[in-house]
């Protein structure tokens, strides 16, 4: 048999993979927030651990993909707070994933998330007449969010909603927002790649599952960019942050 025939599974198993491909495209380049649909997707047709094997190097191309369509519009200054910390959580918890339980771990990652959803909400200002300035991130809020978003993205690919959560408080207009993450997720998804072939979760038959999902992360990517082109930045916001809402209540109830 070809190292490169289709693996096995049956019509509705395609069809689910592929709507979770066309996710991983979308949500990279106009969507954010719709990574807890596609990790759940791939959770429910693979077992939970070996799916994450097989989104990393999807999540990488999509990456890809953003990083090219937003890269003019990256803000290097949240880049060089958050990625340090980020790779520390990144080490943290592929120390934890061992040691902790799926079920302990979401539930801790959705609990902090709800956390910062409050945070973002109570640190609102009323709307005035003239724009309010941009605001600083402390480096309290830095570090906490690298520190999570590394974590997350290790041991549950759930570090989406925390860095939407962040970003927004940041007041990040839409194509600055898509473009910092996108540069931030592909330098932190390729620095997991050799803790996951380590762990036994990135292998050959991953890699071949992963070039027939190809194509549908291409199409969803193109079509995030004709979405992100046309959402107005209010409805931007609320579609991220209600998706991010959904992720923080998933992981509670995992």
């Amino acid at each position: 048999m070809s190292p490169f025939a289709p693996p096995s599974f049956s019509g509705w198993e395609w069809t689910l993979l592929g709507l979770g491909a066309f996710a991983v495209g979308l949500a990279k380049t106009g969507v954010p927030g719709l990574s807890m649909l596609f990790v759940a997707v791939f959770a429910n047709v693979l077992p939970a651990r070996e799916s994450t094997g097989v989104v990393l190097p999807l999540l990488i191309l999509g990456d890809v993909f953003a990083a090219a369509s937003y890269r003019r519009n990256l803000v290097w200054s949240h880049l060089w707070r958050l990625f340090p910390w980020a790779v520390a959580g990144i080490i943290a918890g592929w120390f934890a994933l061992g040691q902790l339980s799926d079920a302990w771990t979401a539930r801790a990652i959705g609990l902090i998330l709800l956390a910062m959803l409050i945070f973002h909400f109570a640190r609102q200002r009323p709307a005035t007449a003239t724009p309010p300035e941009a605001p600083r991130a402390s480096p309290t809020l830095a570090v906490t969010t690298g520190l999570l978003a590394g974590f997350a993205t290790l041991v549950a690919n759930a570090a989406g909603p925390v860095m939407t959560v962040y970003l927004l408080a940041m007041r990040l207009p839409k194509l600055e927002f898509l473009g910092t993450g996108a540069v931030f997720f592909l330098l932190i998804n390729w620095f997991k790649v050799p803790f996951m072939v380590n762990l036994g979760l990135i292998n050959s038959s991953s890699l071949t599952l992963n070039l027939w999902l190809a194509p549908a992360v291409i199409a969803g990517a193109l079509v995030g960019r004709v979405v992100a082109q046309r959402l107005a930045q209010r409805t931007f916001e609320h579609l991220a942050l209600a998706l991010a809402g959904l992720a923080a209540l998933r992981l509670l109830t995992h």
